[in-house]
Order: structure tokens, then sequence, then C-alpha cells
């Protein structure tokens, strides 16, 4: 049976009741079926694609087509689930206006919402997309798109005035309309705070176990990107090198001749194959 998608309005009931919520990170057609057929609720097509699936060292090359392409084939194989839209570097910072037309056209290709990320540097433009009838989740803390600024990927809000600064612009978020808020590789006491703070919901990607919801990347869930492993995932199987024996099975079966059996083969008659001798 079909789980029921859950809607924007459900998310804020999630943050009354205190049921948690969990969005995982996907970007194929056959990643996105097995989601739907999980208790997940949230999907994040994330500009992180860049890194898992292009293989590059960050999320800053990641444009519109990149998204587009990927959000299109998650819509596909997961209809019962909430997808989130990321919105990639330089496809909102320019312009209001092309903030506005890009979280559109994410919308039209299959998104129920757009992610943006950034801090009080952006809100006004979140007020913008969210005017213009386009729900937006924010995301602020460790921003890959801004990781150079930030010397890298690191830890942010450690400090009393880090800390103060990202409590503000959660706030500021929040007022400007958001719905929901990625809280990524920030102290969980912090964290604590920020949702205690505001109204929209909260979630948490190395932010501790008091936001109002989870994500983590598919592929670090099961062990199949083993370029570099954040602290706050936690690997539930290592499919990776599972995946290596099949394909070596496979090849030693080619070897052997064990590989293809009849069965495995289409045949025709033999009067007809005879006929072409």
């Amino acid at each position: 049976m079909a789980k029921t998608k859950i809607t924007i309005p459900g998310i804020a009931e999630r943050k009354v009741t205190g049921q948690k919520f969990k969005m995982i990170t996907v970007y194929d057609y056959p990643m996105a079926r097995l989601v739907d057929q999980s208790a997940a609720e949230l999907i994040l097509v994330g500009d992180s694609l860049g890194m898992v699936i292009q293989g590059l060292d960050g999320t800053v090359p990641v444009n519109m087509e990149d998204v587009l392409y990927h959000l299109k084939l998650v819509r596909r194989g997961a209809p019962n689930t909430f997808v989130v839209g990321d919105m990639p570097f330089l496809s909102y910072q320019v312009n209001k206006d092309d903030a506005i037309r890009n979280a559109g056209t994410l919308l039209k290709a299959g998104a129920d919402c757009v992610k943006m990320e950034g801090n009080i540097k952006i809100v006004e433009t979140v007020r913008a997309v969210v005017d213009a009838g386009i729900p937006v989740m924010g995301h602020i803390g460790l921003t890959p798109q801004t990781a150079a600024m930030m010397g890298g990927f690191k830890v942010q809000g450690k400090s009393a005035e880090a800390a103060e600064e990202l409590l503000r612009a959660a706030i500021a978020l929040d007022h400007a309309g958001v719905f929901a808020m990625v809280l990524e590789c920030m102290p969980a006491g912090l964290c604590k705070l920020i949702t205690e703070r505001v109204k929209c919901a909260t979630i948490s990607v190395g932010g501790g176990k008091d936001c109002d919801g989870h994500n983590l990347n598919a592929y670090d869930l099961i062990g199949i990107f083993d370029k570099f492993v954040p602290k706050f995932v936690k690997q539930y199987a290592q499919m990776g090198p599972q995946i290596v024996n099949v394909f070596d099975t496979w090849c030693k079966e080619i070897d052997d001749g064990v590989f293809p059996e009849d069965k495995h083969s289409f045949t025709m008659k033999d009067e007809d194959l005879k006929r072409l001798y």
C-alpha cells in the first residue's frame, strides 16, 4: 500500500507533536523508488550530487540543468514522497527575479519546495520567493556553496559570537517565511535552542537529536560513497564491497563459462536457424 505524501502543514504538525520526520538525499530513479517504499517522508535532491554523482570536490560547479535532470528522475521514482529541490550556486544570489524564476522552474519540474543556503544576507530574497507562492526550506550552518569562505567543511557556531550570528539568521529566516530549515554541522545545544526559538521545523544534519527532523544521504547510509565519511554519518551497511563482489563474481562466471546459462538466452526454431547456414 502506497504511503500518504506528507504536506507542509503535516511537517508543521510534527513540530507540535514531537514526532520526528526523516529526509533522505537521493539523485536517481532507482534510489527514489526505494525511499518511496520506506518510512522516510521527504527526499532532498541536493546539489551534493556534484560530489556524490559527478565526482567533484564541491557543489559550486553544479548548475540548474544538473539539478533539474536529477529532480525529474527522483520525482518519477517517488510519487508519494515530498521532494525538495536544491537551488544551486548563483541560481538565487544574483537578484530576486532570478531567484523566483529558478525556484519556479524547480517546482514545475516536480519539486514540492526549494531549499536555499544562506544566512542574514539572503533573507529578503527568501521573502520574495515565499511571497511569490513558492515554499522555501532554509539552510544555515555549514553551507557547502560558501564553504571556501568558511575555510572548508568545518563545524559552524562553536564560539558564542558565531552561535549568536546563526541564531539571528535562523530567526530572520523564520520571519521571512521558511517552513523548515536545515541546521548543518552545528553544536547540538545551539540547534536545540534554535529549534525552540523558531516556529518553522528544523532538520538536523550533524545538528544533534533535538531538531524536528533528520537528513542523511542515501549513499552514506548504505556505505557506497567512500570518498569521505562525515562524523555525523552513521553507515547502516557497507554495500560498496558487496557490490564489487557481485561484479567480480559475474566476471569470474564469464571466465569459467558459467554465465550465461541457457535460461539467460533467447532461442529460435532449429529449422529457421538451419536455413541460415
